[in-house]
């Protein structure tokens, strides 16, 4: 191989990463550091109808030193494929634009793009045609045509097979490039960095195409040579055509296009009486100050309003807090509850925006982990909604904006290691028994691959050569994109058409698109999105107050729940919590008891510390014996006591952990922001094992003793397994808290409200309902004249509700068929008997049989053996 530079210059503008899904061997990552060590000064890396991977081969590049050549490949339906790499801002956008358009017209994963297509998006584009392994006459037809369609910006795409012919190939399309004019370029199709990846690009042509390595035949390549070369090896290859290499640089050079030039700018319709956005929150934020602080702002308030409204301004965000104020008053008015989380929780501006209910006074939290001018990141609202009724708010958003100004983040599918050796060992061969036993031994997210050790313990030899490939296949595989997925809700809005910033998508779901990248991606430019989330709980709060509000004439929203009721914390003591919102699993009963929660505080502590996190970091043993005396508490240094006073010297949230790393390590802000991402992405990449040697040698420096330096990093550590951010935990805590109230004080209310929001928690509808007996509601049984299809409150003995069992707990029987059981009395009065119900409501008799079986005819005198008679 010739040393860097001594060779004409080479740019490989034909490669194709693992973002064609299933395609490409080796990640942007690694194709860009290959391309830097190899001397190349750019790569076009060109994915199939995707810009899925074009932000990580980006970054990738800007880290490697060299440049990207933005670009996509175009699998046309009525030709040849076409490399496509726009020359600037408005060519990229038409590209986008391109992608969508065939995207949309096809189901989830697939597209569908035409010549005419092309010819709309061609403007401003360098365009490479890919030719077929055998070029026919048809094929030069084709050329013919794509030269008279786009002119002089079409090149002829040309590559060694190594299968014996390549000269006469590569002859036959220099002629058909002197004929029609179209210049030849080098490439040489690249699918891999390295060639010893060959065999990993095998399996994934078998895991495409749905076959196996004995059977895969003509589908596989016949050799490792489609990797990166120097650029002394592609001139030796094309000595005879030393203009093609040439064309190569030429190419590079007239597509300048940077991910960097784009300029992201959000929607700031959403104004009102204000003259602009900034002034529109400043009145809107005055308005509900006044609203939650009724009796009027304290000086700490006010000055924390207006220090948030002046960074908010500074960094232009009005637009984004207005955009999310308008989707949550949507949903207020729909009769919709909701509740902001995550980061937003610190905001005094979203808590008097009624977008979070948790006053970050009362948990004392910081707004600069929601924005700061130092972490240069936009802010990120989640809002949790009512779950069966979320789809309300999508659509909302969609009609609002359109279809080609909002669509949902996409999330990156990504091998694990259950999946990986699943899909390799079926492509392997292996028996599908033997997969399935092999997929048994991981355990969790299985970043790691098959462990040997289980794989003895499976009883297999992982030293056997056929499973020692499928393991090593399957560790290589494990973090590679299988597919784009929908986000759970994360919304990405623009001013201008989003399909231009980036390609859109169909989802699997009806009425769903989405975009191409993922949230990572869309950090990494800086691109604001809003989380449209579900929540069960919320469905079962927003029905227990309109139950309150009906039987008792209490209304209440969550900001105004009584706060700090000593009965609550007295039950939840106990472990009485079957239902209540996080508190409800064996886990978080157990620790209840040892924990004895009795401010609100202690619920965050709680939220958070039954996490896989703090259990593996050894956090939760230490943090209880020092709340309950048995061990002192003790500081290091009076920097860390400012920073773990409140967690009693044990970090429990990921804040405390960004804080550990600046004041005893050292760590700069962005650091530490890059620390909280790795926390905060343990699923899909597990990078915080990288910050060891930084963490604990920084704080060694500093003078602190190497076990505790160790210690802190194995807690922080546990963190990448799983950890709450405090501002998280907290919005949690007030919806435990509001369970827990309606639970302590309305067991009848809580009961029905969690019965008729089901599925979800822990628990079946029977032991709720054993629960409810044991708080002393009397339960009533459904009945064809008394029960609806959801459970409701029927006047009791006492001073409680009776809870009347709805007919949506009779198992088998249709919502449908219930509700025109409901009509019909309703509209016809009880029901004398089985044949009255039969004929009013025109039930199915299999309905009436289900009907008799759940005892539901005693009110016309029938037990269920009459019944069914």
């Amino acid at each position: 191989m010739a040393i860097a530079g001594t060779a004409p210059g080479y740019v490989e503008l034909q490669v194709t990463s693992n973002f064609s899904f299933l395609h490409g061997a080796s990640h942007p990552e690694e194709l860009a550091m290959t391309a830097a060590a190899l001397g190349h000064p750019a790569i076009a890396i060109a994915d199939r109808n995707s810009l899925a991977g074009v932000v990580r081969a980006h970054l990738a590049c800007k880290a490697a030193g060299i440049r990207l050549v933005v670009g996509a490949r175009l699998d046309l339906e009525d030709g040849p494929s076409l490399l496509c790499f726009p020359t600037d801002r408005a060519a990229y956008g038409r590209l986008a634009k391109l992608i969508t358009r065939g995207r949309r017209a096809a189901a989830k994963g697939a597209c569908r793009l035409t010549r005419a297509d092309v010819d709309q998006a061609a403007e401003g584009q360098r365009l490479v045609v890919v030719p077929p392994v055998t070029p026919s006459d048809g094929f030069a037809a084709d050329l013919a045509d794509y030269r008279a369609r786009f002119g002089t910006r079409l090149s002829l795409a040309a590559h060694y097979l190594y299968r014996g012919g390549d000269g006469k190939r590569l002859a036959r399309l220099a002629r058909l490039a002197a004929i029609t004019g179209v210049p030849l370029v080098a490439t040489n199709d690249v699918l891999m960095h390295s060639p010893d990846r060959r065999k990993l690009q095998d399996v994934l042509t078998c895991i495409r195409e749905h076959c196996t390595i004995r059977n895969a035949g003509w589908r596989l390549h016949a050799n490792a040579e489609r990797h990166l070369k120097a650029a002394a090896e592609m001139a030796r290859l094309f000595r005879d055509h030393p203009e093609a290499i040439a064309r190569t640089t030429g190419i590079a050079e007239a597509c300048r296009f940077s991910l960097d030039e784009l300029r992201y700018e959000y929607p700031d319709e959403v104004t009102g009486e204000a003259a602009d956005p900034q002034a529109e929150l400043e009145r809107l934020t005055w308005l509900g100050a006044g609203e939650r602080y009724p009796e009027g702002l304290d000086d700490k308030v006010k000055a924390q309003l207006e220090h948030e409204l002046g960074l908010i301004g500074q960094l232009g965000y009005a637009p984004y807090f207005l955009t999310v104020h308008d989707i949550v008053r949507f949903a207020r008015g729909r009769g919709i509850l909701c509740q902001g989380r995550g980061s937003a929780a610190n905001s005094a501006v979203c808590y008097v925006l009624g977008i979070t209910a948790v006053d970050p006074a009362r948990a004392d939290l910081l707004f600069e982990r929601f924005v700061s001018p130092e972490r240069n990141e936009p802010p990120d609202i989640d809002v949790d909604f009512e779950h069966e009724r979320r789809e309300e708010v999508i659509q909302y958003i969609y009609t609002k904006y359109g279809r080609e100004r909002a669509g949902l983040t996409a999330t990156v599918i990504c091998y694990r290691a259950r999946g990986a050796i699943r899909d390799v060992g079926k492509a392997m061969g292996l028996s599908v028994d033997l997969v399935d036993r092999l997929a048994r031994t991981v355990w969790g997210w299985g970043r790691e691959g098959v462990n040997d050790d289980r794989v003895r313990e499976a009883g297999f030899d992982p030293e056997e050569p056929a499973m020692a490939l499928a393991l090593e296949l399957s560790r290589q595989i494990v973090g590679f994109p299988r597919h784009l997925s929908q986000h759970v809700g994360g919304f990405v809005i623009s001013r201008g058409p989003l399909s231009e910033l980036v390609p859109i998508e169909n989802a699997a779901m009806a009425d769903r698109t989405v975009i191409q990248w993922d949230k990572d991606d869309l950090d990494a430019l800086g691109i604001l999105k809003v989380d449209v989330l579900a929540l069960g709980m919320l469905s079962c709060i927003r029905r227990g107050f309109d139950l309150l509000a009906q039987h008792y004439d209490r209304p209440l929203t969550l900001a105004n729940v009584p706060a700090e009721d000593p009965a609550v914390y007295d039950m939840l003591c106990k472990a009485d919590s079957l239902g209540v919102f996080q508190v409800e699993s064996r886990a978080q009963m157990t620790m209840l008891p040892r924990l004895k929660p009795r401010a609100f505080y202690d619920l965050v502590i709680e939220v958070a510390i039954v996490r896989p996190g703090p259990i593996q970091g050894d956090m939760v043993h230490p943090y209880l014996r020092r709340r309950d005396g048995r061990e002192a508490v003790a500081y290091p240094s009076e920097e860390l006591r400012r920073v773990l006073e409140k967690t009693l010297g044990v970090p429990l949230f990921q804040e405390q952990a960004m804080k550990i790393a600046i004041v005893a390590a050292g760590f700069t802000p962005a650091e530490a922001d890059l620390l909280r991402r790795a926390m905060a992405t343990f699923k899909k990449n597990g990078d915080i094992h990288k910050f060891r040697d930084k963490l604990a040698g920084g704080m060694i420096a500093r003078g602190y003793d190497p076990d505790f330096a160790e210690r802190c990093f194995k807690q922080i550590e546990g963190f990448g397994t799983y950890g709450f951010p405090e501002s998280h935990a907290a919005s949690f805590a007030l919806l435990v808290y509001v369970s827990s109230w309606l639970k302590c004080h309305y067991p009848d209310v809580f009961a029905c409200a969690l019965l008729n929001s089901q599925p979800m928690g822990f628990y079946a509808p029977a032991q709720i309902v054993r629960d409810a007996r044991e708080h002393g509601v009397a339960v009533r049984e459904p009945d064809v004249n008394a029960s609806d299809w959801d459970c409701t409150l029927e006047d009791g003995e006492g001073a409680g509700r009776a809870l009347r069992l709805g007919l949506r707990q009779i198992k088998g029987l249709g919502q449908g068929e219930a509700e025109r059981l409901v009509a019909a009395r309703r509209a016809g009065g009880p029901f004398a008997d089985p044949r009255s119900l039969w004929r009013r409501a025109g039930l199915a008799p299999a309905t009436l049989s289900v009907l008799a079986d759940a005892d539901a005819f005693r009110s016309v005198g029938l037990d269920r053996r009459q019944a069914a008679w």
